[in-house]
Order: structure tokens, then sequence, then C-alpha cells
């Protein structure tokens, strides 16, 4: 019998953390790594808000250092109400908001107040931790493995035979770990099927709640337009929870300040979870976040020159790959649409390394990656995809625009020997 809980021995530890200490082993050695695997940003490339700085400075210099109040404080959830009315269009009451020290645990204590054990839970592949969350909850698993062609998004007419006696349908967009984003029209249907599923289910029924997390919305390139689901069709209202926050909006992702919008008693349920757990955002950081969210100017003057560095390296990159493609080269890539990802390809199996050897898993062509083009990248598979896909997620949160030709070249030269 085993010593520890069924969950501790059957929780599949993060695989991107296992990556990044065969990273981290070779940058000991003196190895060189192009290090594209970490979802977060380099603080001297992408440092926070000025003025968020400042404030978080100045809020621990006024001896804001006690607890919060358990939903987040009302000056902050007030701020995040009239910064998603002024950009979004979104009007929800203070009641309707509750704070968090990031985005993981809001979704955490969601998928414990809407999932229990046996439920259905509706996600597609490749998405992140969702598999995850719902072993943590003991739902069941309802995978839709998205496509290249809808750019690994998932599209109405997968998700619709899964939706009878579902109880949570978890979506993202941007989408972590593609980039992509849904189109209105795509999510304007999935929300119509969401809204005849619940308008089926009698009264004793658990209604099909839709868990959107949007917080890379403020990350989006040329025409690309950032869509939801209550602005689309505002019946979803009560259906719809939202994870958002200032992490990858502002390069804030160690500030912790995260938010969650959704019915009035779903936030109250989600609200209690919380406070068991403890997972408040601290007083401070609070302050500072709600006296920045305040100052309109300062939010978009960042906004728009951290769009443009971001879009800058993500082009670039992608420039690259296609040049590749163009070569002949067995790569691929998705144009940048969102969020700080690139989607990839690096189809390599079958080809054979230098020594001869055979290239037969994703697994094996991922390493050589790192050993021959000194090129980290995340495979498809730690998101749930087909372990032998052949997609990567590249983030550059702390790629240098120098570093650019670089990497292009690397590769280069790594799929060169190849035969």
């Amino acid at each position: 019998m085993s010593t520890y809980s069924r969950l501790a021995e059957t929780l599949i530890g993060s695989e991107i953390v296992k990556l990044g200490g065969i990273i981290r082993e070779r940058v000991r050695q003196g190895i060189p790594v192009f290090n594209f695997t970490i979802g977060d940003f380099d603080s001297s490339i992408f440092p926070i808000p000025e003025k968020l700085r400042d404030e978080i400075i100045r809020a621990y210099q006024d001896g804001f250092t006690t607890y919060p109040a358990a939903d987040g404080e009302l000056e902050l959830r007030d701020a995040v109400r009239h910064f998603l009315q002024r950009t979004l269009g979104l009007d929800y009451a203070a009641d309707e908001v509750l704070i968090s020290n990031g985005g993981r645990p809001l979704i955490y204590a969601i998928y414990r107040c809407l999932v229990d054990k046996g439920d259905k839970v509706i996600y597609p592949v490749p998405s992140w931790n969702n598999n995850h969350y719902t072993h943590f909850t003991e739902g069941e698993h309802i995978m839709i493995p998205a496509s290249r062609d809808h750019h690994f998004m998932p599209t109405a007419e997968q998700i619709e035979p899964y939706l009878k006696e579902a109880t949570l349908l978890a979506l993202c967009s941007p989408l972590n770990p593609t980039g992509t984003v849904f189109t209105e029209e795509t999510l304007g249907a999935i929300c119509d099927r969401v809204l005849a599923e619940n308008a089926r289910r009698g009264p004793e029924q658990k209604k099909l709640f839709v868990l959107y997390d949007q917080i890379y919305w403020t990350l989006t390139f040329g025409d690309t337009r950032h869509v939801d689901p209550v602005s689309l069709r505002p019946e979803m209202k009560a259906y719809t929870v939202y994870v958002d926050g200032i992490s990858k909006a502002f390069a804030s992702t160690g500030v912790r300040v995260g938010w969650t919008m959704g019915p009035k008693e779903l936030i109250a349920k989600i609200k209690a979870v919380n406070s068991h757990v403890g997972s408040w955002a601290p007083m401070a950081e609070q302050k500072a976040t709600a006296r920045f969210l305040s100052d309109a100017p300062a939010v978009d003057q960042y906004l728009h020159a951290f769009r443009q560095a971001v879009e800058l390296r993500l082009r670039g990159l992608y420039d690259g790959f296609m040049q590749l493609r163009q070569e002949g080269f067995p790569v691929d890539a998705i144009a940048p649409q969102a969020a700080i990802y690139l989607t990839v390809q690096a189809d390599l199996r079958g080809k054979r390394l230098p020594d001869n050897t055979l290239i037969e898993t994703q697994e094996q062509a991922t390493a050589y990656l790192l050993e021959a083009a000194n090129l980290a990248m995340v495979p498809f598979g730690y998101f749930g995809a087909d372990r032998n896909s052949s997609w990567y997620r590249i983030s550059v949160g702390c790629c240098r625009e120098s570093d650019i030709p670089a990497v292009i070249q690397s590769l280069r030269q790594a799929l060169l020997a190849l035969q």
C-alpha cells in the first residue's frame, strides 16, 4: 500500500520544468542554449511598466504589508472592472470580480468549484495544463485534438458531440501554446451550442460552464482581434468564468496579480476555495496594480511598445523558419497572431543523424535540436497532443532580437547534417 495519496502517486510533474533542468545543466557546463521553452520574460529585455514598479515601491513604503481582503481590495476590483469596460466593453460588478495571486490558483479553484469526480471536462489539445487540472478533480477527460488546418484551435463541430452532460468546457484564446486565436465565427458557433445545451438541461441538472482563459488577450498583432464569449453572446454571462491578469499583459509574471470574472454565486464559491488555500495577491501589489490600471495613458503607452517588441521577435523567427522551408528543410510555422508564442514544426522522424542513427521518435528529434542546434523548444506532446507530434512552441519572452539570425543559422547547420 502506498504511503502517499492516490493523487500524489499519479500526478505528472511539469515536463517543461524537467526540460528546464536539462537546459540549466547544459548552461552550467558552458554550452550556449537558445532557450525558447519558458513562458516567462527576461526582465532585462521586457521590464515591467515603470509606473507599476514605482507604485509597488510606494505601496511597500506606505506600509501596505497586511492581509488583503479575501476577494481582493475593492480599489483593485474597481480598477479591473473599469479597465475591462474601457478596453473590451465587458461590464461586471465588484462582487463579480475576484483577485488572486495570478491565474493558476483561479483555474484550480474554478475546477474545484465546478467539477466533481467523474464529471466530463472538454478541452482542446494542445493546451496548457487542462489535463492536470482535470486529473486534480478526477474528472473525465474529453480531449479535442486540434489541427493545423484551424491553427490548432478547436471548432464547434468537434466539440458539439461531447457537450451533452459535460460540466466544463475549458478554452483559451490567445492559446498557450500556439499563440493563435479564435475567430468571431468559430467562438460564436461554440457559444451557440453551449447556450442550446444549457437550455436543454432540466432544473436539476448541472449547467455547462465555459472557463475562458484570456491571460494573453492584450498581445494581438496585425489584423488579429481578440474575441470573448460574453461580448459575442451576452447570454453567455451566466455560463462563463474568465481568467485574466497582469502576468503576461505587462510582463509581470512575478508580481502575481490575477483576476476572474463570472456569475456572482460562482465567484463567491471560488472566493471560499481561495480563502482556504490563501492564494491572495500581496496587498502592496494590489494597491500598485489598481493605481497603474487606473492610469489609462500609462497602460496604453506600455502596451503599444510591448506589442511591437514581441511581434518583432515572433515575426523574425517566423520569417527565418519560412526561409528554411523555402530552402527545402522539413520545417514549418504559423504566422504570428498573438501572445508570446510561435507555433513551429520540425518534422525530423525518418531522418538519420550524422552517426547514421535513425530518428524514430519526436523525443529523439527534440534531443537532437538541443544537442546540434543548441535550440530548446517545447514539443506539443507536453501539452496533451500526440507524443509524436512534430509541432513545437517557441516562447520569445527571453529572446533578444540580435539572437534571431544566429538561431536560424544554427538550426540550418543542424538540419544540413541530417541524412
